[in-house]
């Protein structure tokens, strides 16, 4: 068995499993009285319309979806219109302003079909009234740096903005609404998916401000107003909008868990999920993984090789003053190789489902056994790159990156390390 071509498979067979296609096609709903809306932001927004477009056996009136820069696909009837991702800019903010509108002023006998996937906070991003786009474009750069989780990242997105938080709904009462999304976030909670813009918002401004306190953020005067002032709080679950409201998740991370342990059992390698929701630093999370993997070796615990020890979920990585490239996937590899060292026997990949980890033009990276003996000949320390946040220039001078281009789907980060 060739151990790297496996890894680069398995991957494969966990992206496949979380474009959740027929999953939608199974869930579209009859056409209302009124009119059919079709909105939706993320990185799988264009294929998520496409896939309406050719199944939904109503008419689709008007549409628009806003998607990552390289991650569109032809529609025929609905608008696709590109934007920028991780970091927002001027043409998500008019698409987003776009759809909108499109949803204003809609009737009880209309429907709105809302399309949900990983990257739709950035995507769909308009800034709470009195809140200048440069202002939350700084504050988002700054929340990606700190450390912080995705659900405090979109706890602080949800309460500067005017469409997350269940705001999107609401501007859309009193028509129908119907909301699929692909699930990128641990736990599958539709309030954090895209910072759920259709669904009721259990955080508050009192959390907005917590989470800016714990990471030491300093946001602009005008946000700082806003969130000190604001007495508009997102919806919550007693709104009534929300009573015609309704989110069908589509795919998930523990689905593409559960195909890439399939794929390991049709090849004779005996699977271990350690779960989908892994969150933390990715080099710390680095560490936890070195040490099954060393339990394993050493004592067959709680398996014996071969095996394939597979997660899912979101790291973090907190970023220092440097200007090092990289994403939480290839961090995670080049921390898990400096702490196995060369163990003989154990090759592992990490990448991001989306096919873009980080801000690079990678999905992550595989380490061997022989990794830090290459790098070595390079003249490469990992200990450097990995203080400098450097880890895609570390895997790309060593010639291990993972890159997939964009897969048009996203169930998070997918790791796994096999044993042999």
């Amino acid at each position: 068995m060739n151990a790297e071509q496996f890894l680069k498979d398995i991957f494969k067979a966990a992206i496949n499993a979380g474009k959740g296609e027929q999953t939608l096609i199974d869930a579209l709903p009859s056409p209302p009285k009124g009119k059919t809306i079709v909105i939706g932001a993320g990185k799988a927004a264009a294929t998520m319309a496409k896939t309406v477009e050719d199944h939904y056996t109503g008419n689709i009136d008007d549409g628009l979806v806003i998607t990552r820069y390289g991650h569109s696909v032809h529609c025929r009837k609905i608008r696709v219109v590109e934007a920028s991702h991780p970091l927002p800019d001027g043409s998500g903010q008019k698409a987003a302003l776009s759809i909108l509108e499109k949803v204003s002023n809609l009737t009880a006998d209309d429907l709105v079909i809302c399309l949900l996937s990983g990257g739709g906070s950035a995507l769909m991003s308009i800034p709470a009234a009195g809140i200048p786009f440069t202002d939350k474009q700084a504050l988002n750069k700054s929340l990606l740096k700190c450390g912080a989780d995705i659900a405090e990242i979109n706890c602080v997105r949800k309460h500067i903005s005017a469409v997350k938080g269940g705001r999107l709904a609401k501007a859309a009462y009193p028509a129908r609404v119907i909301s699929y999304a692909i699930s990128d976030v641990p736990g599958d909670d539709p309030a954090v998916i895209a910072s759920g813009p259709t669904v009721p918002d259990p955080t508050t401004f009192a959390d907005t401000m917590t989470v800016i306190r714990k990471y030491g953020i300093k946001p602009s005067a005008a946000i700082t107003d806003y969130l000190n002032t604001a007495v508009n709080e997102t919806p919550k679950a007693v709104d009534p909008c929300f009573d015609r409201c309704r989110m069908i998740i589509t795919a998930t991370p523990q689905q593409a868990l559960e195909a890439a342990a399939s794929f390991a059992e049709r090849h004779g390698i005996t699977p271990l999920i350690l779960g989908s929701a892994i969150e933390g630093e990715a080099r710390e999370t680095a560490k936890v993984h070195a040490g099954i993997v060393k339990q394993i070796k050493n004592y067959g615990q709680p398996c014996q090789s071969p095996c394939v020890i597979l997660s899912g979920g979101e790291t973090t990585v907190t970023v220092g003053n440097n200007n090092g490239r990289g994403g939480r996937n290839t961090e995670f590899t080049l921390a898990l190789a400096e702490k196995l060292n060369g163990v003989n026997g154990v090759y592992a990949i990490a990448g991001d489902t989306d096919g873009i980890d980080g801000t690079e033009n990678a999905a992550g990276a595989i380490i061997t056994p022989d990794t830090l003996k290459i790098a070595s000949e390079h003249g490469l320390k990992a200990c450097e790159y990995l203080h400098n946040n450097d880890s895609y220039s570390f895997f790309e001078r060593i010639g291990s990156l993972v890159i997939t281009g964009p897969t048009l789907t996203n169930v998070n980060d997918f790791r796994a390390i096999l044993i042999v």
